[in-house]
């Protein structure tokens, strides 16, 4: 067995660790280059190639062992990099990335034992009748195990790894750097608002109390739901570094991409449906919907998991987002610039015609105009970045002298990671009609729209709450 890796937990540590990595990979990519001179074509780019994954590997190593904050990366790019990698190794370097997101790192179970007791206040063993001391997957900031409580429920515990909280907290002061970065690719946003809500963000998911709460009250507002489930809190047993709920089996996301089409349709709906119509419908959502944060149970229902980024919007947030959508949708230029000054989003506005700001966000959100079966593929989000924000693209100068509220940042990264997954699921539907259900009221087109319609409609539990 591998022996553990010790956790870099200082600022100047883990900005150290990313910083070999990036620069021993610039000086082989170097190397590489003087190489290959001379070389044929064909030579030169299986060498280059080769570097590409050599480099990925190596970050995949890092980020793994550094976890928290910079272990979302990693889970981000397995998805989406927008052209950061190069079209013929991105498939492969992506299978890499999916290793932050699936698998467990190598953290002993010795120390995991100790966060579990001190926070149960109790011995394993009197707590639990079977524990697996093997994990079964690792979030971003702690490991989960299956184990079983003497009353013989079967119960999944995310437990957060010893010193993560410092570690994270030091990817926090490093952050500075990346934000300086920001405010010169984008003047105009407001980057002491973003970096404020990024850490409050981040700050409230190393409280596991706090994610207890966040995933009792959404397990209320979906308890007895036709296709949605959220495994419900063992509250008593629940503290600041352990959470204990309901265990559910499913098929992960790896397994989803090689289901047949009419499954990778429904669930695409399903996870459109949950993470997107939280917007509108309950006025939250989780920023957070990388595909390892979604289960397929054998009854053809998906649970959502993962519940310590989460934000609630008010009603003003909410109609940002909905007016800049029926914008994109209807298509009127004028109407669409207007739009776009009035909330917010536009700080310069002789920066940008309104034909320019209109094919701007059509560009974003094509998929919600185009009224017909649309199919997504793993390129739809990169495509729909590289022709906006790219450094490439004809938008990049316009769009960097503009500005977008903070709140509606998060609405769009969850967008862009919603679309990153439906599309490596390829998933195909009508996503337009589904957006009018929540923009215009329009009546359900799909099966799943009308069912959920019902349950909607019905009496249940936690109604009052949503």
């Amino acid at each position: 067995m591998a022996s553990e890796k010790r956790m870099p937990t200082s600022r100047a540590g883990r900005a150290a660790m990313l910083g070999r990595v990036v620069a021993g990979q610039a000086a082989r990519q170097v190397g590489t280059r003087v190489a290959v001179a001379g070389r044929g074509e064909e030579r030169k780019t299986a060498a280059l190639e080769r570097r590409h994954i050599e480099a990925a590997r190596a970050l995949v190593a890092a980020l793994g062992t550094m976890r928290g904050a910079a272990m979302k990366i990693g889970q981000v790019l397995s998805i989406m990099d927008a052209g950061l990698f190069p079209e013929e190794v991105r498939d492969e370097i992506q299978k890499m990335m999916a290793q932050l997101r699936d698998s467990a790192p190598n953290a002993s179970f010795d120390k995991m034992r100790k966060v579990i007791e001190q926070d149960l206040g109790e011995r394993i063993g009197k707590v639990f009748a079977e524990f697996d001391e093997t994990p079964l997957a690792a979030a971003s900031i702690g490991q989960v195990y299956r184990a079983r409580l003497r009353d013989g429920r079967e119960v999944a515990v995310k437990v957060q790894y010893p010193g993560v909280d410092k570690a994270i907290r030091a990817d926090l002061g490093n952050m500075a750097m990346i934000m300086r970065a920001m405010k010169l690719l984008t003047p105009n946003v407001d980057v002491a608002s973003l970096t404020r809500e990024i850490r409050d963000r981040i700050e409230e998911e190393l409280d596991y109390e706090l994610e207890a709460q966040n995933q009792r009250r959404v397990a209320r507002l979906y308890r007895g739901h036709p296709f949605v489930v959220i495994p419900d809190v063992i509250t008593e047993l629940c503290g600041p570094h352990v959470l204990v709920t309901e265990y559910y089996e499913g098929m992960r996301f790896e397994e989803l991409k090689e289901a047949d089409e009419a499954t990778r349709n429904r669930v695409g709906e399903i996870v459109f449906r949950f993470y997107v119509g939280g917007v509108y419908l309950h006025r939250q959502f989780s920023p957070d919907p990388h595909p390892g944060n979604f289960l397929v149970g054998d009854d053809g229902r998906v649970a959502f998991l993962d519940f310590g980024l989460y934000k609630h919007l008010d009603q003003a947030s909410v109609e940002t987002q909905r007016a800049v959508l029926r914008g994109v949708i209807e298509g009127d230029p004028d109407r669409m610039r207007d739009t776009l000054i009035r909330e917010g989003f536009m700080a310069d506005p002789k920066a940008m015609s309104a034909e320019d700001a209109l094919e701007f966000f059509q560009l974003l959100f094509w998929w919600a105009a185009e009224d017909d079966l649309v199919a997504l593929d793993p390129d739809t989000a990169n495509d729909a970045l590289a022709a906006t924000i790219h450094p490439s693209s004809g938008f990049f100068d316009a769009a960097r002298k503009q500005s977008v509220p903070t709140e509606q940042v998060l609405i769009l990264r969850m967008l862009a990671m919603v679309l990153a997954a439906l599309g490596h699921m390829r998933a195909t539907g009508n996503w337009h009609r589904i957006v009018r259900e929540w923009l215009y009221g329009d009546e359900p087109m799909t099966e799943l729209g009308v069912i959920e319609a019902e349950f909607r409609r019905g009496d249940r539990p936690g109604k009052a709450a949503m």
